[in-house]
Formats: C-alpha cells, structure tokens, sequence
C-alpha cells in the first residue's frame, strides 16, 4: 500500500470516527480521558519499558542531549502525562458554546456556536508525551487525531497509541478517533500534508525546519507552531534580586523546551551591578556564554569565559545549556533588538515601573509576555489548560499555548418560521 493509500485510508476511519465524537455528551468525552489516564498508570512499566529501547536507539544515533531529554519517559513523567489527560477531563467543554446570538428584523434567530474541526493531523519529533496530550486534546474538543510522529520514538508512540485505543474501546467513542501513522515511511508525512478534504488541519510541533516544511508543503490547512527565541530584559527599574532568579529559571530550568530564554538583555544603567552576579550564576550553572563586547568586558573583569555573539547566535534556538548576552541604551532598544532576532513566542521583563511594563508590551509583537516572571510559564498546563497542543507564533486564529478552545471552529445556526428570501 502507498503512503497516499495509506493516509486515504486513516482518515477515512477517522472521518467515521468523528461521528462518534460529534454525538458523544461531555460526560462521554471525560470517561474517554479518565479511561486514558488510568490505563497509562496501569501500564506505565510497558511505557517505560518501550521508551527505552527508542532511548537506546537515540542514544547509538547520536541524538543530541536536547533530543534524548525531549525523548525520555521516566515513570514520573507517564504520572505527569496521565495526570494532564486527568486535568483536560476537567476543563469545560469547549463545544456548543454560543458565541453570539441576536434575532433579525424579519424574525429569523442567529446564533454562532463552537464545533470540531473534524479530523486534525499532528506531525511531530522525538516528543512521546505530545502523542497523549495531542490525543486527548483533541478527544475533548471531538476531533479525531491522525498521529505523525518521528522514527526515533516509534516504540513510544506505538504503546502510547495502542494504550490509549484500549481505553477507547470501554466508550462510545470509536478507537479510530486515535490513530497512528506509520514513522516508516517518510513519505507518509507528504502524503498527509496533501490530504486536503480529508484532512481538516494540520499541525506540526518540533524543530524550525519541521515547522517551515510543514507550513511550505501542505495543502491542507496549518497552525504553525513555532521557534523559540526568547529573551529576559532587565529594566532600568528592576529589582535585581527578583532579576536573577527569572533568568536563572528562564534558561536552565528545561533549556530543550520552546519557552526558554536564549539571551538576556540588561539595561546599561544596571549592567555593571548586575551583570557581574548573573554572569557567575550562569556559567555556574553550565551555561556557555556569548557575549557583546560590553559584556564580554565586564565577563572577563570578573574572570567570567564568553566568546563573542555572532549574528548567528542572536538569532539562534539553543535548546541546550547556551546563552547571549547584550547591554542595550533603552526599554526601546531592547524591543528593537528582539523584533529584530526574536521569534514572536515569549519575551520578558522585569521591572518595578508600570510605565516600562506597559511599554514593552506595546513594543512585544509575540504570543505571550512575562512580567517579572520566568518564560518559563508560557505552558498549557501552567497556564491551566490542562495539556497544550502546541504553542502557536501566528496571529491567526489561535496564538500562544493552544487548548481546548484552539481546537474548535464554529458553526451559524439560523432558525426561521417558514421565512423565505424576497
């Protein structure tokens, strides 16, 4: 069977299969969840188990640390995933939400509601918990979920998927609303970005490059997710003791994840006071530093190793332990900076001024902003919404973490009495 044979035919179950969601109640939909969550914890050994044969394979490739962290699934981690699925469960219903409603001058009764997309594509790498947290997502917003993920998590994301069938099957709801397409085949990702009319909408998570291929090769419609280059700005007005914790934070906390910071930016009017401890707390803590040449100069004043940022580097998602550093003359110039090599997902501040606050964010064209607090938080489940989809960089229809709501359209319901157009 070609991978066009294939993907025709996986959606076609799923096209089924999102009938049974359609008519599902949201007691239905929950009891789907729950019943994942349960029989993850049930058979997280087996989880575990599978993972570590694509962590071993990851491990004989090669596969960077970034990859390798992003691919692990420790017992506690399956825990994390099912109590996610448990949190989604609890949400409210995205579906059926009237939007607007108003009655014409001729009688007739208008009202907007919120509906599934139907069937949603997911292309994704070497990320095992986005095959669950993708799955439910979807399952409570009544979407039927055509699952891509990468070779190197092919073990993963069979169990992860056969799990979750199972669970399925004690419902209403039909197994095939979960299905996985076949990591074998690279075709098979091709093959689903040209199912239009199969296919409702694609989303892709991952890499830069993932994301651009996705975005460039579908016909079918995208949400791009996208890169993260995010910035800490320290304000002419920061309290410094809160200062150096967020960055911390910002960048070491989980440094192979989409929100976390890859350069700070320090007023020149608090860089000599500030610098001198958060470059020590940095490398520290591991981080290899490029620098401007004004920083660079009080790094080796205090005997700190940088080397000098290059233009690459400014614009560069490290996703590891890595880290820019610049002295900027304003509030304003730090925004130039970032709209220049930033990526439009999460840009920070800290500042004791409501005026510089309001400032950047006016200046901050990206999907979210932290004031005072790490990038970190940029996070469906921080956020509560239980699990994200992804994290969207665009400014159409959805932007920023994307939950349950993200993943519905709308449909007009027009009621009448027998009216007619003159």
């Amino acid at each position: 069977m070609s991978a066009t044979e294939l993907i025709h035919n996986l959606a076609a179950r799923a096209r089924i299969a999102s009938r049974t969601l359609s008519v599902a109640t949201t007691a239905q939909r929950r009891e789907a969840l729950t019943n994942i969550a349960d029989a993850l914890i049930s058979r997280s050994a087996e989880i575990v188990a599978a993972n570590e044969e694509d962590m071993k394979r990851g491990r004989e490739s090669g596969l960077n640390s970034q990859l390798l962290d992003r691919l692990s699934l420790t017992p506690e981690r399956v825990i994390g995933i099912a109590n996610g699925a448990r949190k989604v469960s609890e949400l409210e219903d995205p579906l059926g939400i009237v939007l607007r409603q108003s009655t014409l001058p001729n009688g007739l009764g208008l009202k907007q509601i919120t509906v599934p997309f139907g069937v949603i594509g997911m292309v994704y790498e070497a990320r095992p918990n986005v095959t669950v947290d993708a799955a439910v997502i979807l399952l409570m917003s009544g979407n039927a979920a055509l699952l891509r993920g990468s070779s190197s998590a092919a073990s993963s994301n069979a169990i992860l998927v056969e799990v979750m069938r199972g669970a399925l099957a004690k419902t209403a709801i039909s197994q095939d609303a979960v299905q996985l397409v076949s990591s074998e085949d690279r075709e098979t990702v091709k093959a689903l970005l040209h199912a239009r009319g199969q296919v409702d909408l694609v989303i892709p998570r991952g890499s830069a490059s993932l994301i651009r291929m996705v975005v460039d090769d579908s016909t079918v419609p995208t949400i791009e997710t996208g890169a993260g280059v995010c910035h800490v700005y320290v304000d002419e007005f920061a309290d410094l003791s809160k200062a150096l914790p967020i960055l911390i934070n910002s960048k070491t906390h989980r440094p192979s994840v989409c929100n976390a910071a890859e350069t700070l930016l320090v007023h020149k009017s608090v860089a000599d006071k500030f610098l001198p401890t958060a470059l020590k707390a940095l490398s520290d803590a591991g981080v290899i530093l490029h620098t401007d040449i004004a920083s660079q100069n009080i790094a080796k004043s205090t005997g700190i190793t940088c080397s000098l940022a290059t233009e690459e580097n400014w614009s560069t998602e490290y996703g590891v332990l890595e880290m820019n550093v610049g002295i900027v003359d304003s509030l304003d110039a730090a925004s130039e900076h970032i709209a220049k090599y930033g990526t439009q997902h999460t840009e920070a501040i800290v500042t004791e001024s409501d005026a510089s606050a309001a400032r950047f964010i006016a200046l901050s064209d990206c999907a979210a902003v932290m004031i005072n607090a790490s990038t970190r938080f940029t996070d469906g489940e921080e956020m509560g919404f239980g699990a994200e989809i992804g994290i969207s960089n665009q400014k159409l229809h959805a932007r920023g973490p994307m939950g349950l709501e993200a993943m519905t359209t709308t449909t007009w319901i027009v009621s009448g009495n027998g009216q007619i157009r003159s």
